[in-house]
């Protein structure tokens, strides 16, 4: 299971920089068609925000896989494995998971509530289907569920280690 977890977040990788290099492509054609030619489109613009949400949604769950998080290394770096382990296990049981399955249970309600509504921008010449991009919120913290298992796991080995 931990592979196939650890497959995924590969996966989400490869679907966040796809999706930055859109962006990048995306946010030079919307300056140049601005500033050289005085034609702006609400919508790529709006795009241009959604790729920046899918970019940081997706990029939670490998940042925790990768141990980038932020957290207070001035302190946890001194500290010795096994109070290491604690933390980690602490941190993974009662706050990442919570507040994670936490989002995944509202965000769905939120998305599926979008798409009933057929939310869609208020703006002139907006995006419509606004559920999509809110489906990346649960989506992406339902990652963060898995790669905190998986971590999880990990923890208990280095436990028995000990």
């Amino acid at each position: 299971m931990i592979k196939n977890i650890d497959k995924i977040i590969k996966y989400s990788r490869y679907l966040t920089a796809l999706t930055l290099s859109l962006l990048v492509g995306l946010i030079l054609y919307d300056a140049t068609a601005r500033y050289l030619f005085s034609a702006g489109s609400t919508a790529l613009q709006e795009l241009e925000w959604h790729f920046f949400d899918v970019v940081i949604l997706l990029s939670i769950a490998y940042t925790l896989k990768e141990d980038a998080h932020v957290r207070v290394d001035i302190f946890y770096a001194n500290f010795s494995p096994k109070v290491k382990l604690i933390i980690d296990t602490i941190a993974t049981l009662f706050f990442i998971l919570p507040l994670a399955g936490l989002i995944v249970y509202i965000g769905v309600h939120f998305t599926a509530l979008s798409f009933l509504q057929g939310e869609a921008s208020s703006d002139p010449g907006g995006l419509g289907s606004r559920w999509i991009i809110k489906a990346f919120m649960p989506l992406s913290f339902l990652l963060v569920v898995a790669v905190s298992i998986s971590n999880l796991s990990k923890t208990l080995e280095r436990w028995r280690a000990l």
